[in-house]
């Protein structure tokens, strides 16, 4: 099962208050949307990587294509349409999207996403964390999913069937990830500080450089 990660980076960022596109956010002196990249390039399960900008985020594009990754350019209506646009767009098979926003995901964290989709028989998969892991780190939690007598947060990193992008309703898979790096998403001032500090206390390891993994798709 060939999978495509398809980074969703076409949003205003509103909520950040600040007038650089919000994938470009530094922290820990490199634009946000590097360590997505990184984890990306870490994984062993995605074998394609490209990247859905927005009217709204040139530079983020130029970025990427300086790291050699690909690029497509999305209408910008909003987080859902433009995923289905691009999956639609590049006739993709199995996909992987995941949000800009993300700086602590890594590789490994990736390919436990992957394989819970192939041993669910599922045409989909929602990563969600639980509440308290995001109030613990003092994080907003936008969007709540209820599931018995438990309330989740949607973590920004979903599975699809691709050839079935089109239907209204699709058969998901939950999966429950209660780990800080899951729940680490940007989406305010206060929050890109969090991700500073919980950054800066990681081991420091040995990283890929992204763009080192050639994409099998062509840019559009």
């Amino acid at each position: 099962m060939g999978v495509t990660a398809l980074i969703m980076a076409g949003g205003k960022g509103t909520r950040m208050g600040l007038h650089e596109e919000k994938p470009l956010l530094k922290i820990g002196g490199k634009p946000m949307i590097e360590y997505v990249l990184r984890a990306l390039e870490n994984s062993e399960k995605v074998d394609a990587v490209v990247v859905a900008v927005s009217e709204h985020t040139h530079e983020t594009a130029e970025f990427v294509r300086r790291l050699c990754v690909k690029v497509l350019k999305t209408p910008g209506i909003g987080y859902v349409s433009d995923m289905r646009y691009a999956v639609g767009k590049l006739d993709l098979d199995k996909v992987l999207t995941i949000s800009a926003d993300l700086p602590l995901i890594t590789g490994e964290i990736i390919d436990k996403c992957v394989e819970r989709y192939r041993q669910c028989d599922k045409p989909a998969l929602t990563v969600v964390v639980p509440v308290q892991t995001k109030e613990r780190l003092g994080l907003g939690r936008e969007h709540i999913l209820e599931a018995g007598d438990q309330d989740f947060v949607p973590a920004g990193i979903n599975m699809i069937d691709g050839r079935r992008i089109d239907e209204e309703r699709l058969e998901e898979e939950i999966y429950v990830m209660n780990s800080d790096e899951i729940a680490m998403n940007v989406n305010t001032p206060q929050e890109l500080r969090i991700a500073e500090r919980l950054l800066a206390e990681r081991p420091s390891g040995q990283i890929s450089h992204p763009g080192q993994r050639q994409s099998s798709l062509s840019e559009i």
